[in-house]
């Protein structure tokens, strides 16, 4: 089933094409590893896919709805997690991902078992967002998207700022999602633990697709 299908993608960021006649897929199941340079438009492209970004040219359809008309479903069902880690400073980690399953529409049950298993200490469950490293931000960033359980994740960067357990835990979490039938699309800008995941390999220059292998 197809999770992603873009053709022609143009986003204009003010006059500039930070999307620039992009032709992406991804089916349910896959885990697309989106690789190129800083610039090359990676981030813009998971924020397009997220319904974050208008699409100014071009056809685009995410889980059956079209980018054109319908952002609003895209973004219940899609988990996101981009250089900003999204989460309210003032709020702690639980009362983060409270928010999240709200605006998702999924029950908060979940919450206490997705810290649990992006290992965040319970001693830190209550405390402001802000007041955290910047690694567990980012495990609780990820805790938001398991509890949401969306059925395509768009990860930009998702290794960076994590020790070495954390990295296995986040690799862990992509292969069990793909598994369960989700779609897995990561960006990132230099060869690491991405590259054992991918089932596909997209390249990105300029604002476009270079090369698709996989």
């Amino acid at each position: 089933m197809s999770a992603v299908r873009l053709e022609g993608a143009v986003v204009l960021l003010g006059r500039f094409p930070a999307l620039a006649g992009a032709d992406f897929a991804v089916d349910s199941g896959e885990v697309v590893l989106v690789r190129g340079p800083n610039g090359a438009g990676k981030s813009t492209m998971l924020h397009l896919c997220a319904g974050l970004l208008p699409l100014s040219e071009g056809r685009g359809e995410v889980l059956g709805s079209d980018l054109g008309s319908d952002r609003a479903a895209v973004r219940r069902r899609v988990g996101l997690l981009g250089h900003d880690t999204a989460l309210y400073g003032e709020l702690s980690a639980v009362e983060n991902l409270d928010l999240w399953a709200r605006a998702s529409r999924v029950d908060a049950v979940g919450v206490p078992g997705a810290l649990r298993r992006l290992g965040v200490p319970e001693r830190l469950w209550a405390f402001p967002s802000a007041r955290l490293s910047a690694g567990q931000r980012r495990r609780v960033a990820l805790a938001a998207i398991v509890v949401r359980r969306p059925e395509l994740w768009l990860l930009d960067e998702p290794h960076a700022g994590l020790d070495s357990e954390g990295r296995e835990l986040v690799s862990g979490l992509m292969s069990k999602a793909a598994a369960a039938g989700a779609a897995v699309v990561l960006a990132s800008h230099e060869p690491g633990p991405a590259d054992d995941l991918a089932t596909r390999t997209v390249t990105m220059a300029g604002g476009t697709v270079r090369a698709d292998a996989a």
